[in-house]
């Protein structure tokens, strides 16, 4: 499955990174395909651990929100080659996203299924 950003996704990141999405085609991560409801922290303010995520949860810092789950590393080497500077960002604001198992949800409203068509 994959999606195409559409509009500019909400979030923490500065306006013109988060922009830089727009257009692009991201592969939805398999286990979680289609929309997906979740509980999310900033990108910026959230924790960095998965202790602190815990903790967001129990503290409901974290909030709920439907979107899509995309593989962060995966979505940062796709972005690499669209917009190197907003993904160079992504590089040194919030490293921790280049680290295995760690993903993006991007929200519904934002995104297109593009499944079935061509990309």
């Amino acid at each position: 499955m994959h999606i195409r950003i559409t509009r500019t996704p909400p979030g923490e990141a500065p306006e013109h990174i988060r922009q830089a999405w727009v257009g692009l085609v991201l592969p939805v991560h398999e286990r979680f395909a289609g929309q997906q409801r979740r509980l999310g922290v900033g990108v910026l303010t959230g924790p960095g651990t998965w202790l602190g995520v815990l903790l967001a949860v129990l503290t409901s810092r974290a909030k709920c929100e439907t979107g899509y789950v995309v593989e962060a590393k995966v979505a940062l080497d796709l972005l690499a080659a669209h917009a190197p500077e907003a993904a160079a960002w992504w590089r040194t604001n919030a490293p921790r996203f280049l680290e295995p198992r760690r993903f993006f949800l991007f929200a519904a409203e934002v995104c297109e299924d593009i499944s079935g068509t061509t990309a």
